[in-house]
């Protein structure tokens, strides 16, 4: 089924003409392009005269009025949308909520497979932040591509974000949080097949949440890769779920009546009974994460980030600046790979290369890994 709602980006001037051309003859427009893409604009004719056109910011309004027009159309469903460059990184902003400044963040490789997850839909409206799921991004590794290429002039660090492997509390749906429970023998299985998927990648450094089941996962993986470093990060230690802990959610909806149920579509308005709340966890989880990309800032460097499922999430949401009621945004697999780019180091916008690949662990595009944030 044709869509014109799955054109490409609208770039009438360049159309036709090489990067280079284009950097030559429109530096400055071209500068804007790439840094701050939501105020880039062309002076194109039209039939009532000259006016500036705003590629990106007019590709937003198109994606949002496909998501408006086909998800209503198509509940319960699964939908293969095979689209362009431009036009899918919009379709993925606009679903999570993703502002049009942010556009040059989000890597669409040729053939790259994304995976978004839909709930709730009401018709001719956007999906709220708890009903929309990123499962999977720019899946590469049935072209050839483990980990998609960075970009031409990249001038920073690569982060591969890792979760945990699985543990017996994961496959249960008992609540873990900072209670320091060890890998089971999937989760040692799915860090053996991470260490495998990662042999070949060079890794210049690596960091671990100092709990058992990352820092097990991390050592696992850096089996591959002799000499390097394991650093411990307190601040990348799971979310305290506090009284939560060690309980299944039948026990938590009997001893706190509403919350779960808060927990799953407003998490940013809970706070775990003497834990934390979603925001302590945004605040340290950056301070940690900036604080290594600020050590490696400007260098080519691959540096292994392995922590936990609402650490993940929230890193992944601070890409985006997106607050904490988009936490449910991004999944997160027992011994998933992110791949996070820095190209212009810190001061520049990071760039989303893949997430949540997990096809080393079941051969499938889907995540196949026990669910929920626990």
């Amino acid at each position: 089924e044709p869509s014109d709602l799955l054109m490409e980006i609208d770039l009438p001037l360049w159309a036709g003409m090489e990067r280079q051309a284009v950097m030559a003859q429109f530096p400055q427009e071209y500068q804007t392009w790439h840094d701050s893409p939501h105020e880039f604009s062309m002076l194109v004719s039209t039939p009532e005269g000259e006016k500036q056109h705003f590629p990106v910011l007019a590709l937003f309004e198109q994606a949002k009025q496909f998501w408006r027009e086909m998800l209503a159309r198509h509940q319960n469903q699964t939908v293969l949308l095979v689209a362009h460059n431009g036009i899918n990184r919009c379709l993925i902003a606009t679903a999570l909520g993703i502002q049009p400044q942010f556009y040059q963040s989000v890597q669409q490789s040729n053939c790259g497979i994304s995976i978004l997850n839909f709930t709730n839909i009401i018709p001719g409206e956007l999906p709220k932040p708890a009903d929309v799921q990123l499962e999977s991004m720019n899946l590469t590794t049935h072209v050839g591509h483990k980990l998609p290429s960075v970009r031409p002039g990249h001038q920073g660090p690569r982060l591969l974000l890792v979760r945990h492997g699985e543990t017996e509390w994961n496959r249960m749906g008992q609540f873990q949080g900072q209670i320091d429970v060890p890998l089971n023998d999937n989760g040692r299985e799915q860090a053996r097949k991470a260490a495998e998927f990662l042999k070949e990648i060079k890794i210049d450094f690596a960091v671990t949440s100092p709990m058992a089941r990352p820092k097990e996962t991390a050592e696992i993986i850096l089996q591959n890769h002799p000499g390097i470093e394991l650093q411990l990060e307190p601040e990348f230690c799971e979310i305290s779920h506090g009284l939560w802990e060690g309980k299944f959610e039948a026990e938590i909806e009997q001893f706190y009546p509403g919350l779960l149920v808060e927990w799953k579509i407003a998490p940013q308005t809970v706070q775990m009974p003497e834990g934390e709340n979603l925001q302590q966890v945004w605040q340290r989880s950056l301070i940690a994460w900036k604080q290594i990309v600020e050590t490696y800032n400007h260098q080519n460097v691959t540096i292994l980030v392995v922590a936990h499922d609402a650490i993940n999430k929230a890193l992944l949401c601070q890409l985006f600046n997106l607050p904490p009621d988009h936490f449910w945004n991004f999944k997160q697999g027992n011994g998933a790979v992110t791949v996070i780019d820095y190209p212009q180091g810190i001061e520049g916008l990071p760039v989303l290369q893949a997430d949540n690949i997990t096809s080393h662990l079941s051969g499938s595009i889907l995540d196949k890994t026990a669910a929920g944030a626990l």
